[in-house]
């Protein structure tokens, strides 16, 4: 997971960064043609730029979230299906907390930096990608009876102890 959530934020990173270098701002350049745009944008809020007015708080949930899901999958995870789909969500949130605890007007005030635009949709970047498709494997995993742990759910082997105690049939 670990791993997943490393190249994932380092793959983000340079993206943005180049976006940041390489392009103008709110100056769509096509690059599939009308289906796929690159517009950066900085977005001081969460999704679709929500909460904009409250960045340092969007950041501290937003590092909440991590941990917990570090939390979760340290006890609990097992299954490589939702180690995948942790390390994107962990991956992606850290690609866009970089940006908020780094990137300007100040720290834990930065602006996440958005640059991919597909039409009638939010312009977005390669982290919230990876966010989006750990929760849809989630879903997914949910959907077809995964267990994170499918050791926790096995059926306990039988102990030497109930064996013991497991009255004799009459003869």
């Amino acid at each position: 997971m670990a791993a997943i959530a490393a190249v994932l934020a380092v793959i983000d990173q340079i993206t943005k960064n180049w976006a940041v270098a390489n392009l103008e701002e709110l100056v769509p350049q096509p690059f599939l043609g009308e289906f796929l745009q690159l517009t950066l944008l900085y977005n001081t809020g969460a999704a679709w730029g929500l909460g904009s007015e409250i960045t340092p708080v969007v950041t501290g949930l937003q590092i909440a979230i991590v941990i917990g899901v570090i939390v979760f999958a340290l006890k609990a995870v097992r299954s490589p299906g939702y180690t995948l789909a942790l390390g994107l969500i962990l991956g992606g949130a850290l690609g866009n907390i970089h940006d908020r605890l780094l990137r300007d007007p100040a720290p834990f005030h930065g602006a996440v930096v958005d640059f991919l635009e597909l039409p009638h949709w939010p312009v977005f970047n390669i982290a919230d990608m990876a966010v989006v498709g750990g929760a849809i494997l989630i879903i997914a995993l949910g959907l077809f009876g995964v267990a994170a742990d499918p050791a926790a759910d096995a059926p306990a082997p039988e102990s030497q102890e109930s064996r013991d105690t497991t009255p004799e049939e009459p003869r």
